[in-house]
C-alpha cells in the first residue's frame, strides 16, 4: 500500500462503485481484524477518511476511501503511529506534497498485507540470521516470549538483538529495556486511565489511540534526553 493511494481522489465516483460499511467490513476486516463499524466512525470522527452519504443518511465508501482506510490502518498496525500523525502526512498529500512518516521509512518496505505473521523458531533463526542461542538468550531476558509460534514483530526484535550483538552487546544486556519498557507500559496505562476516569467511559480505540498518544511523546522525549546525554559524553 503506497502513500500515493491514500490520497484524496480528484475526480467523482460513480454511485455503483460506493459501498457500505458492511461492504467495507467484509473487504477489509480479513486484512485488519479488529475493524468494526464503530471503528470506522471513530476514523471519520477524527477526519481520516469522510465517506459520503445516502440521502437517507447512511455513509457510503468510494475505492478511495477503502484504499484511504488501508492506509491509515496499515501504518498504524505496522508503524505503531498515532492518528495525529498519520492525519498530518494524510493532510501533506492532500496538498500535494510528498512527505515522509516518522520512524517509518519507506511505506513500500511495509510488510505486504497478506504476509503471514506466524512464523516457527526455524523460520525466526533462518529470517535474522541468529544463531539459536541469541534467540534463547532473547527469551530468557524477556525481550521474546517463550512460544511455539512467533510473529513478525518478534522478529523484528530478534534482528534488532542480532544488530546489537555486532557492538558486543548479548540478550542479557538488553534486559533493561524491557523492564523499563514495561515501567513505561504501566505509566501510560495509568496516565490515560486517571485522564478518564472522571469523564463518561470512552470506547477501547479511543483509549488505544490516547495511549499511542502518549507513547509517542514520551519516545519523543527519550530521543532528546538520549540525544542529549550522547553530546554531553561528547563533550
Amino acid at each position: 500500500m503506497s502513500s500515493q493511494a491514500a490520497r484524496r481522489p480528484s475526480t467523482p465516483t460513480v454511485r455503483a462503485s460506493l459501498l457500505s460499511i458492511g461492504q467495507v467490513l467484509a473487504k477489509l476486516t480479513p486484512e485488519f481484524q479488529d475493524l468494526s463499524p464503530s471503528k470506522l466512525r471513530f476514523l471519520e470522527d477524527r477526519e481520516l477518511v469522510s465517506p459520503s452519504r445516502t440521502a437517507a443518511g447512511y455513509r457510503t465508501y468510494s475505492p478511495d476511501d477503502v484504499e484511504r482506510l488501508r492506509f491509515v490502518l496499515t501504518v498504524q498496525r505496522d508503524h505503531y503511529l498515532p492518528l495525529r500523525v498519520i492525519k498530518a502526512h494524510l493532510d501533506d498529500l492532500d496538498q500535494g506534497k510528498n512527505p515522509v512518516l516518522p520512524s517509518a521509512g519507506a511505506l513500500s518496505q511495509s510488510r505486504a498485507p497478506h504476509e503471514s505473521t506466524k512464523l516457527t523458531r526455524q523460520e525466526m533463526l533462518d529470517r535474522s540470521g541468529a544463531l539459536a542461542t541469541v534467540l534463547d538468550g532473547a527469551i530468557s531476558a524477556g525481550l521474546i516470549e517463550a512460544k511455539k509460534i512467533f510473529s513478525s514483530d518478534d522478529l523484528a526484535v530478534l534482528n534488532s538483538v542480532v544488530e546489537a550483538s555486532r557492538f558486543g552487546l548479548e540478550p542479557r544486556h538488553l534486559r533493561g529495556m524491557r523492564l523499563a519498557v514495561d515501567r513505561e507500559v504501566g505509566l501510560v496505562s495509568q496516565a490515560v486511565s486517571a485522564t478518564t476516569s472522571s469523564r463518561k467511559a470512552l470506547p477501547p480505540e479511543e483509549l488505544r489511540e490516547k495511549g499511542r498518544e502518549l507513547c509517542d511523546i514520551l519516545m519523543t522525549l527519550r530521543q532528546a534526553i538520549t540525544k542529549d546525554a550522547l553530546n554531553r559524553l561528547e563533550s
